[in-house]
């Protein structure tokens, strides 16, 4: 099925990121302070990247029926893994330049490109599981990079404590039921596949084996960052009714 040279669409898809990024540094947020433009330029990149990559993703799955977890990837497939993977070399680029020492986002990005350009480039197949993961951490970007962008302004601005009030209960369900119980059961059925041997001969083992680890690992520290992020906000809603009852 592939016929598609991949670079020309890395070359489109790169510069377009990085150009989104520097109007969002320069233009955008310009007036907001030097310690949250970085961040909040991060977070319009990923505006640019996710919800389109989850309809992007969604109709490179539907558009091929014959499609499974050792599938050979469409052209449209490939061409969405090259949207996605430079987005996260643009925004690999951000944290090694603003935050070289954020060892664990640097390293979360380099997993995934990793998972991305095996797919694309080494197996040439897969598709199918890397384009539905992606679906399923992308669709809570939106509110996701709303809530970041309200939280980095919420101490000097009243809506955006307002929104970031608003927006939090809801972010965290919809964000712990895709990351804590959909998440987790796609990946058992993507390894119990490939574990079962269906992809013998078609994807190598090292390869479903490294994508299966990445996942998992990406998984456990999301559950665990929106387990905090409770903690925080059960702590925050007790005190808050303390102190009205005091």
């Amino acid at each position: 099925m592939e016929t598609q040279n991949p670079i020309p669409c890395l070359l489109i898809f790169f510069p377009m990121f990085f150009i989104v990024y520097l109007i969002a540094y320069f233009i955008v947020f310009r007036t907001w302070s030097p310690k949250i433009r970085p961040e909040a330029s991060s977070c319009l990149i990923s505006l640019a990247h996710g919800t389109p990559a989850v309809f992007l993703s969604t109709y490179a799955i539907l558009a091929d029926p014959a499609t499974g977890f050792a599938s050979q990837n469409t052209r449209f497939q490939n061409t969405v893994l090259d949207y996605s993977v430079a987005y996260f070399l643009t925004d690999l680029l951000h944290y090694i330049i603003f935050f070289p020492s954020d060892v664990l986002f640097i390293g979360h990005h380099l997993a995934t490109l990793f998972v991305f350009l095996t797919c694309r480039y080494v197996a040439s197949r897969g598709a199918f599981a890397i384009l539905s993961l992606l679906i399923l951490a992308e669709v809570t970007s939106l509110c996701q990079n709303v809530w970041t962008l309200a939280n980095a302004r919420r101490r000097d601005l009243e809506f955006a404590a307002k929104v970031y009030d608003l927006l939090s209960p809801p972010f965290y369900v919809l964000y712990s039921i895709v990351r804590g119980l959909v998440g987790p059961y796609f990946v058992y059925r993507m390894g119990a596949f490939y574990v079962g041997g269906e992809a013998d001969g078609l994807i190598p083992r090292w390869v479903w084996v490294s994508w299966i680890v990445v996942v998992m690992s990406a998984i456990s520290v999301s559950i665990l960052w929106i387990s905090n992020l409770w903690v925080e906000l059960f702590r925050a809603r007790t005190g808050n009714l303390e102190k009205k009852t005091r």
